[in-house]
């Protein structure tokens, strides 16, 4: 019940956010900023944007946590790549069992990456990472692409 009440909450919060007078950068890394600092398994979140000269590229775009050397990310390189060629949601509960993995950490053991989609167009991602094996549940996903659905209506 606690996570149900989280993620109402943090959709308003992310609504409020979306509709302020920020710019794009601003608006993406506060809805970083809030999943991180309310979802206590969420340790990097980030959003990674198509490169819109190249097509087939991620850009790292707004991200909170550790830095990371993946800032460009070849479509179906990682499980960032994956989800951009495959455009759908995919969970990875425990990153050792993946064999496309790109590590950014050695403390991340989960990953949640959901595609964002700006009028039926693949456009970018939000990807997070956990310290945690296993922390992500259905109502992760259905949550997050909520987020990416707003994100993609009145930022993107």
């Amino acid at each position: 019940m606690e996570k149900r009440r989280v993620f109402r909450e943090l959709l308003e919060e992310v609504d409020k956010a979306l509709a302020s007078g920020m710019g794009r950068e601003e608006k993406l890394k506060k809805v970083c900023e809030l999943l991180a600092s309310k979802v206590p398994y969420y340790d990097w979140v980030g959003f990674y944007l198509v490169d819109e000269a190249k097509g087939d590229e991620l850009v790292l775009g707004p991200f909170v946590g550790e830095p990371t050397e993946h800032v460009r990310i070849p479509f179906g390189r990682g499980v960032c790549g994956r989800a951009a060629v495959e455009k759908k949601t995919i969970v990875v509960q425990d990153v050792s069992k993946e064999s496309n993995y790109l590590a950014c950490s050695p403390k991340v053991k989960s990953e949640i990456v959901v595609p964002i989609f700006k009028e039926g167009k693949f456009v970018g991602e939000l990807d997070i990472d956990s310290h945690e094996h296993a922390p992500f549940t259905d109502e992760d996903r259905v949550f997050l692409e909520k987020i990416v659905d707003m994100v993609a209506s009145k930022v993107l």
